[in-house]
């Protein structure tokens, strides 16, 4: 029976594949360091001749030290001028948006054309409810519900 020691380079790079594949799922860089850690300080040391607990002890040493150092470096670097709080999507893109009156609203209710070209069904928002709104009146996207967006007067800047 063959000592598993003899074999552990090809455990080594079996580990690191694996870790490889889990990041190309994840996307985080996570277990790209693993991956990286076990490569250098693992195999490393089982081609220099090192014994199998000091590989293990190397390579647990290297992933975690570039799980510290490089990973953040990387995160910042490939999330730099972006929004801190990331690129809004869906609904939550819609507000604050602008749009204009294509109906005149009757009862607080009408229609919306978005600036990014959608029509929605609208109502006017609590604080604004005595407005009327006629076509082509300007309006600002206060909240989404459902699939109807809350709508409000836009300001006008006095200033010329």
């Amino acid at each position: 029976m063959p000592d598993i020691v003899q074999y552990l380079w090809i455990i080594w790079i079996v580990f690191a594949l694996v870790c490889v594949i889990i990041e190309l799922l994840t996307l985080e860089f996570t277990f790209l360091m693993i991956a990286a850690g076990s490569l250098i300080g693992g195999l490393g040391t089982n081609l220099a001749g090192g014994e199998w607990w000091l590989q293990i002890g190397l390579a647990a040493i290297i992933s975690a030290l570039l799980l510290f150092t490089i990973r953040p470096l990387l995160l910042k670097t490939l999330r730099r001028g972006g929004d801190e709080r990331g690129a809004l999507t869906n609904v939550d893109a819609l507000r604050g948006m602008r749009g204009r009156v294509t109906t005149d609203f009757r009862d607080g209710m009408g229609y919306v054309r978005l600036s990014n070209g959608e029509t929605w069904t609208s109502r006017l928002d609590a604080a604004h409810e005595t407005i009327t709104l006629t076509e082509g009146d300007r309006v600002v996207v206060t909240r989404i519900d459902g699939a109807t967006a809350e709508v409000a007067p836009e300001e006008r800047s006095t200033t010329a």
